[in-house]
């Protein structure tokens, strides 16, 4: 199973049309988007793929009509500031913040853990756990990517938009 990894798109609409045409291209089964949508409409963009999303806040993003935006979503699922789930029989974590999300990847609990804020990618194995920060969408430092994570392979690769 193909798992896409995206992070702070923060409202940039056709950056983050490329980045979801790009992750239905290569076929992702499901998408994890590591926080800062900012505005609720970013949700309809994720919505509008058709594959489930599962999503968590970043540090500016509008919690109140993100949530309500999000409950009404046949596809989207946020979970909040962090997310625990399981994909594909894979234990993944995500946070937005990088020391948070470190501190998750070395208790070992975790095959993946995903997060964003720095708009830098990252991909480092801590332990037994997979790092990951997909990179920006924004544009912020012109060097927009995305990842995608194997669950059979327990590997990721990021890609540029």
């Amino acid at each position: 199973m193909l798992i896409g990894i995206i992070s702070d798109t923060h409202d940039h609409l056709e950056n983050t049309r490329k980045a979801l045409s790009l992750l239905k291209e290569k076929k992702v089964d499901v998408i994890i988007h590591c926080g800062d949508f900012c505005a609720p409409f970013m949700i309809d963009e994720l919505e509008k793929t058709g594959i489930p999303v599962h999503c968590i806040f970043g540090n500016i993003d509008d919690k109140f009509l993100t949530t309500r935006k999000a409950d009404s979503s046949k596809n989207i699922k946020l979970h909040g500031e962090t997310a625990e789930l399981e994909i594909d029989g894979k234990k993944i974590a995500v946070n937005h913040y990088p020391l948070i999300a470190e501190s998750l990847a070395l208790t070992g609990k975790y095959d993946l853990v995903c997060y964003g804020h720095t708009h830098k990618k990252d991909k480092r194995l801590l332990g037994k756990t997979l790092l990951i920060n997909p990179g920006e969408i924004m544009g912020r430092f012109n060097g927009l990517s995305i990842a995608i994570y194997n669950t059979e392979t327990g590997e990721a690769e990021h890609l540029p938009i």
